[in-house]
């Protein structure tokens, strides 16, 4: 495996770049932001993927990023930034290519994590709420290991990228309930889904304390594509086995009707 590092101030990142690098089986090769070197290194040799600076003084990173794509299709892409950026924030080609980023300061871990992930390729979740909820991994469905832990993805995946409260979730997972029992139970479903994410590859909820974040960059989800105006079937069913998703039905039929 070939992997290029793009970088105008590559001293400064090499040392620690290349000693993780290198204690994995993959080659690598350090260029600065000299365009017609790096295409012509490219076109040369079957190189599996790019880690881009994204800001360079001769060529962006997303822009360099299109260029390598045109030249090898099947490129993988990491970009290096100190910025918030992330995979919502890039479109078309350039998004489908990418399998994640590096942020300074550099992480070890987070960098071999991201070679792993070139080396097998990136697994990607697909959601189906429109109908009956359900999650695949490729063609493969993924096994929840309590009803209870899938309907809080569900509801998570309703949220949308909002933060999702213990409160919150209780109100809508066991509303009838005391709340010691349902304390109890919501823990447990948090654990089950923290497992089954974790054994499909795909860790794609931020655990906090009493609170769940979503990351929704390896999530293709239908009722997402929907809202943004993107081709989905809605059916006039939505996660029909779940009863708060009644409450999702009218602003989707008011889409619907448009």
């Amino acid at each position: 495996m070939k992997i290029i590092i793009v970088d105008d101030e590559m001293v400064a990142h090499h040392t620690f770049l290349s000693d993780v690098i290198g204690k994995t089986d993959a080659e690598y090769r350090f260029f600065k932001d000299d365009e017609k070197e790096i295409l012509d290194y490219v076109q040369k040799n079957s190189v599996s993927a790019a880690f881009l600076d994204i800001s360079m003084p001769h060529i962006s990173g997303f822009e360099l990023a299109e260029k390598l794509i045109a030249v090898n299709g099947e490129i993988k892409l990491v970009f290096v930034t100190g910025l918030s950026a992330k995979l919502s924030d890039l479109e078309g080609e350039v998004r489908a290519h990418t399998v994640g980023f590096l942020y300074k300061p550099y992480d070890a871990e987070k960098l071999r994590s991201l070679i792993a992930v070139i080396e097998r390729g990136a697994p990607r979740l697909t959601v189906r709420m429109f109908g009956s909820f359900d999650c695949f991994v490729g063609e493969n469905p993924v096994r929840f290991s309590s009803n209870k832990s899938k309907e809080l993805f569900a509801l998570l995946l309703a949220y949308n990228g909002k933060s999702l409260s213990m409160a919150d979730t209780i109100s809508q997972l066991w509303p009838d309930l005391d709340i010691d029992k349902s304390k109890i139970l919501y823990r447990d479903a948090v654990w089950r889904l923290r497992k089954t994410l974790r054994q499909i590859g795909i860790e794609c909820v931020e655990f906090a304390r009493a609170c769940l974040f979503l990351k929704k960059d390896d999530i293709q989800c239908d009722y997402w594509d929907y809202l943004r105006g993107l081709p989905a079937e809605y059916n006039g069913e939505f996660c029909k086995s779940y009863d708060w998703s009644i409450e999702y039905l009218a602003a989707l039929d008011r889409i619907d009707r448009r």
